[in-house]
C-alpha cells in the first residue's frame, strides 16, 4: 500500500509518501496520481517535525527520519553521500563524483552522472541535494526551481 500526508511549508504545499514504514518520498506541491490512502503514521509524524525544526532554522538530524531509499547501487551511493553533506557546507557535483569513484574502487567517475542521480533524489531537503552546486560555485539546475534552491 501506497501512504501519503500533506505538509504545508513557507515554501508551499509538500506530500510526503511512505510504504507505511518509511518515508519514501517528499514531493514539492499536491499529490496527484496514483492509488493512495492518506494516513497518520508514525513516519509522516517524524517528517513533519523533522520539518518543523528545519524550517525554524535549526538542524535537525537527517538520521533521524527512516527513509527508504530505492534504485540502482550508484544511485544509493549518491544519495547517501548527499546525507553526509553537513549543514553548514557546500559541495560540487565534481568533488562528489571523485568520492563516489574512490568509494566505489573506480579510477573516475562524471559529474553529471552525479547530477542525474542527485536530480532523482525522491526526498529533497532531508537529502540535502540544494547544497550542492556546480564547478565555480554556480547554482546549478534544481527539479524544484533555483528560486527554492537558493532559499535552502
Amino acid at each position: 500500500m501506497f501512504y501519503i500526508a500533506e505538509y504545508m511549508s513557507p515554501i508551499g504545499e509538500m506530500t510526503l509518501e511512505s510504504d507505511g514504514e518509511s518515508l519514501t518520498g517528499l514531493k514539492m506541491g499536491k499529490y496527484h496520481g496514483g492509488a493512495s490512502e492518506y494516513a497518520d503514521l508514525p513516519a509522516f509524524r517524524k517528517t513533519k517535525a523533522w520539518l518543523d525544526d528545519y524550517f525554524a532554522g535549526k538542524r535537525p538530524d537527517p538520521a533521524s527520519v527512516h527513509v527508504a531509499l530505492e534504485g540502482s547501487a550508484f544511485r544509493k551511493e549518491i544519495l547517501g553521500l548527499l546525507l553526509e553533506i553537513p549543514y553548514w557546507k557546500v559541495t560540487t557535483y565534481g568533488a562528489l563524483a571523485k568520492e563516489a569513484a574512490k568509494r566505489m574502487g573506480k579510477a573516475r567517475m562524471a559529474a553529471q552522472a552525479v547530477s542525474a542521480a542527485g536530480v532523482a533524489n525522491p526526498i529533497p531537503i532531508i537529502i540535502p541535494c540544494h547544497r550542492v552546486v556546480g564547478a565555480g560555485n554556480n547554482l546549478t539546475g534544481y527539479s524544484r526551481g533555483i528560486d527554492k534552491k537558493s532559499g535552502f
